[in-house]
């Protein structure tokens, strides 16, 4: 025979566990219906709670838009494709976890593992020093700007020794 609720006493008991009242360790069984008014909403109600509040995101995602083209990221996710350069720019902090997932990093270093012997590439480290020297002089780290300036200086001879060889 079945054990019935020892709340109400009228319905078959379907949950059975135990339980510390007050440091006292009681067998419980009860029915659907008083379990759930008595345990079930209020674990529903906080477990719900918890996990929306872990695995849901509250914040309403933000849908951006490249202003060139109208692309939207969604669009990116979908057909793996941008629409223009500028969509690059707008979309890069989403699409650099993908490029890093399929090329494994996100710095590109050309095809002479990272030489920059190209014309281009010294114009692009000089740009990049002529910043960081600035920004070295701007917190009075003298040090940095030295060792930044002489850098600086070893790559506009090298640039000057490329003109002067080709």
């Amino acid at each position: 025979m079945a054990t019935l609720c020892q709340d109400c006493k009228k319905r078959p008991a379907t949950y059975n566990f135990i339980d510390t009242v007050n440091g006292n360790t009681v067998a419980m069984h009860l029915c659907a219906q008083c379990y759930a008014s008595k345990y079930g909403e209020f674990e529903n109600n906080t477990l719900n709670a918890m996990f929306n509040g872990l695995f849901d995101s509250p914040r309403r995602k933000v849908t951006k838009v490249c202003k060139v083209c109208g692309m939207r990221f969604e669009d990116y996710e979908r057909t793996g494709l941008m629409g223009c350069p500028s969509c690059y720019d707008v979309f890069k902090e989403d699409i650099l976890p993908y490029i890093a997932g399929i090329q494994g990093k996100t710095l590109h270093v050309g095809k002479e593992g990272g030489d920059h012997s190209s014309e281009h590439d010294l114009r692009i480290r000089l740009k990049d020093l002529q910043e960081q020297l600035e920004a070295a002089l701007t917190r009075g780290d003298f040090r940095a700007a030295d060792r930044l300036n002489r850098q600086m200086t070893a790559i506009k001879r090298r640039m000057q020794g490329s003109d002067g060889n080709e």
